[in-house]
């Protein structure tokens, strides 16, 4: 198999790229449910374990995502309103009720893949979706046609010389566009302008390949 082009290029992380792109795979989901139905959420609502709702520890409010439980491909689409989990390893908190809709009530926790199909600061998708029968699902049908490109980071160094071995690793397993990004303590390894068409794909070879703990972001 003939080796692609390698090219190495040194970045620092870009200050426009927000939280409203970023998108992560194989990330522990858990839920919350009687303990705190009826209280206040961290953004001032009521909590109710039915609604589709969500905790994130940093996401703004607001932020729409779809949650994919990665063991049976079952998804759902909540809003955040409230914050944590504060338990470590874990990413994000359903509610109960979007809980049961992906499968993951028996189990409590799941690998589950993040979307961000429409950030907290989008006021026009989610105008629209207030008159809709189902705001969480018309803001995220308006989100999914947002990006073109994706960047997907496969792993992140404290040395070069780890970073080069994982770099030469995708080539020889044909993957394109390898690049580096460097920060001021890491060196990551990112695939970069992964079109939509291709970045379902492109995650099933990631895993088939051993390589399942990879962060996707919006090329911007």
């Amino acid at each position: 198999m003939k080796v692609k082009s390698f090219f190495v290029l040194f970045f620092l992380i870009f200050s426009s790229l927000s939280f409203s792109s970023v998108y992560k795979s194989n990330v522990k989901a858990s839920y919350y449910a009687e303990k705190y139905h009826g209280r206040k959420t961290a953004n001032g609502e009521t909590f109710n374990m039915y609604a589709m709702t969500c905790a994130h520890k940093t996401l703004p409010f607001g932020t729409v995502l779809r949650v994919t439980n990665l063991s049976n491909n079952k998804a759902v689409d909540v809003r955040v309103n409230d914050r944590g989990p504060f338990v470590k390893g874990r990413e994000i908190d359903l509610s109960k009720g979007a809980a049961q809709k992906i499968g993951m009530i028996k189990t409590g926790t799941a690998n589950v893949r993040i979307e961000i199909v429409s950030g907290g600061n989008a006021p026009a998708a989610v105008a629209s979706a207030k008159t809709a029968k189902n705001p969480v699902a018309a803001t995220a049908q308006k989100g999914t046609s947002v990006s073109e490109y994706w960047d997907v980071q496969v792993g992140s160094f404290s040395s070069q010389e780890n970073a080069n071995k994982l770099a030469q690793g995708l080539l020889k397993e044909g993957f394109e566009n390898v690049y580096f990004q460097k920060t001021s303590s890491a060196v990551r390894v990112v695939l970069k302008k992964v079109p939509d068409s291709k970045l379902k794909s492109t995650e099933s070879r990631l895993r088939t390949a051993g390589h399942a703990d990879y962060i996707v972001k919006r090329n911007s």
